[in-house]
């Protein structure tokens, strides 16, 4: 693995190198310095071996020029990539604090509300560029930021892929993703979907709630076996906190054909939102099954708190059926009463005409 002593301290005479913050097999991030701007950047440098194939030079800066595209609270902003020096490079927002895999390497698991939170957090991103066209194909706790103000920002977009050029007949013998968090499809060489991303959040959830993941193995052929062919074991088996509204949402996500999830993000992002809202109140797992007018996006609220909800309190649904008054329906039942109303002196004057008093 390269250090920051191999590498040009000023990239594209614009960005200065500092110190390394993050180390990984595709790339090294350095704290930076935008010397034009004057402010602080994250600056991610690819591997040689990365930065020397064109054809992949060419993928990067079009997957880079999307996701500098992407403006939401809850995804790390792209600022600028370049080629320097042989190296490729992505310059995005630096921000303080910590990945979701370091947190979880400390603390083993998160309390139900807040490991939640976080993944509605970082599905509100996902679910925004899923709406812009592209797939993140590799969402997994190492990409997931958490700031010190319980901000979630998802970062690494650099290899998602525009849903337009991805042709259905498309496999490939390059699997997108890491093996422990990819979702079947993508373990079969399949091209990705928005519920590709949805089931990688749920092996993120599932490993927060319960301090492991749905499938172990040191054997990447092995674990891409269990993600296509074995059922995740129920999450309330390692640990019985957890709601069983909650296990079954997690194992809907975990489902192995696409079309058994949340289709995306925002739909998964809006489930989890309501299960926060409701706590263990619902038991039915059918009232999380969202329906096409639910899918819309939603805005998700930065940091949740757990509300306080009486069992007399009344509920939307009950407000709208009270104040849904059909008028017209009342409106034509007057006028049908008033009609057979006027008919009855009628009636009586023909039968007194007929039949008159003695």
């Amino acid at each position: 693995m390269e250090d920051s002593k191999t590498v040009v301290p000023i990239l594209g005479n614009r960005y200065q190198l500092l110190q390394t913050i993050g180390t990984g097999g595709m790339a090294v991030v350095y704290l930076g310095r935008d010397t034009m701007l004057e402010r602080p950047v994250a600056i991610k440098i690819l591997r040689e071996d990365y930065s020397k194939n064109e054809a992949f030079r060419e993928r990067f800066r079009l997957e880079a020029k999307a996701a500098a595209n992407l403006s939401h609270p809850n995804i790390v902003t792209v600022h600028d990539f370049g080629f320097d020096s042989d190296r490729l490079y992505l310059v995005m927002e630096y921000l303080p604090g910590t990945d979701l895999k370091t947190i979880l390497r400390e603390r083993t698991r998160l309390p139900i509300e807040e490991a939640v939170n976080v993944i509605v957090q970082a599905a509100a991103g996902i679910g925004y560029a899923h709406r812009a066209g592209l797939i993140h194909c590799d969402v997994k706790p190492h990409n997931i930021l958490v700031t010190p103000d319980q901000r979630v920002k998802v970062t690494d977009f650099g290899i998602a892929r525009a849903m337009a050029s991805i042709h259905p007949e498309e496999r490939s013998d390059v699997v997108w993703g890491s093996p422990l968090y990819f979702s079947p499809e993508q373990a079969a060489g399949e091209p990705p979907s928005p519920a590709s991303d949805v089931y990688s959040l749920g092996v993120v959830l599932y490993e927060m709630v319960t301090g492991r993941l749905p499938f172990q193995s040191n054997d990447p052929v092995e674990l891409a076996r269990m993600h296509r062919e074995v059922l995740p074991p129920p999450p309330r088996r390692f640990n019985p906190e957890i709601p069983p509204t909650l296990e079954q949402i997690i194992l809907k996500v975990l489902s192995k054909e696409p079309a058994a999830r949340y289709r995306t993000a925002d739909q998964f992002a809006r489930v989890l939102s309501t299960f926060l809202q409701n706590g263990q109140e619902f038991s039915s797992p059918a009232r999380f099954n969202v329906t096409e007018a639910e899918t819309q996006p939603q805005v998700i609220p930065l940091q949740t708190t757990p509300p306080t909800q009486s069992s007399s309190s009344t509920s939307p649904d009950s407000d709208d059926a009270v104040l849904n008054i059909d008028w017209i329906t009342i409106l034509l039942a007057l006028l049908a009463i008033l009609a057979v109303g006027g008919l009855i002196p009628f009636w009586l004057y023909i039968w007194f005409s007929f039949n008159p008093p003695i």
